[in-house]
């Protein structure tokens, strides 16, 4: 049954000049708070440290596009993105970049979320896979390295904040967003 999961979620159609690739995060914290965190495709802020802020365009749900704002410092200023896929059940998010002033063209990804148990207590495995264009004048490894460094950093802000929030939580009843 995990198989299939991971396949019918994780499994990327990669064209000829494009590259993807899967990174997974091991996560201190239970899955209720980090998957509250990952699913707010309207507030993406709250863990990428990329990002300034965001705007949404219609409700969330699936096909709902976003503006991004990304931070000085990159070679960005915008992105916009659709919802392609949110699942609170399987805790399932696919997002697709859509237009932007950046070179990542064709780019989605998709996260699910996992419960785990790590050193005896609650905790969370999260997989993100992506596929992406290769830019002119950049090899595939360049773009993976780039595209995954990026997501590196957003892992680890999502598992200091998610676990800031569960140390904070434990012994009280207050949900993640609250602590937010």
């Amino acid at each position: 049954m995990e198989a299939e999961f991971f396949c019918k979620y994780h499994r990327q159609e990669v064209g000829d000049n494009q590259c993807s690739s899967t990174l997974t995060k091991h996560i201190k914290a239970p899955i209720d708070i980090v998957w509250s965190l990952v699913r707010r495709f309207d507030e993406p802020q709250k863990y990428k440290p990329f990002i300034s802020d965001c705007t949404l365009r219609g409700d969330l749900k699936v096909g709902t596009l976003r503006e991004v704002n990304v931070k000085t410092g990159l070679p960005a200023t915008t992105s916009t993105e659709r919802l392609e896929l949110l699942d609170d059940e399987q805790r399932v998010l696919g997002v697709k970049i859509v237009g932007g002033d950046h070179r990542l063209r064709n780019y989605s990804s998709v996260i699910t979320v996992h419960p785990e148990t790590i050193d005896g207590r609650s905790g969370t495995l999260l997989v993100e896979t992506f596929t992406v264009d290769v830019p002119e004048g950049n090899t595939m490894e360049e773009t993976c390295y780039f595209v995954q460094a990026l997501i590196n950093c957003n892992l680890k802000c999502l598992a200091e904040i998610s676990e800031k929030i569960a140390a904070l939580n434990s012994g009280h009843s207050s949900t993640a967003d609250a602590e937010l």
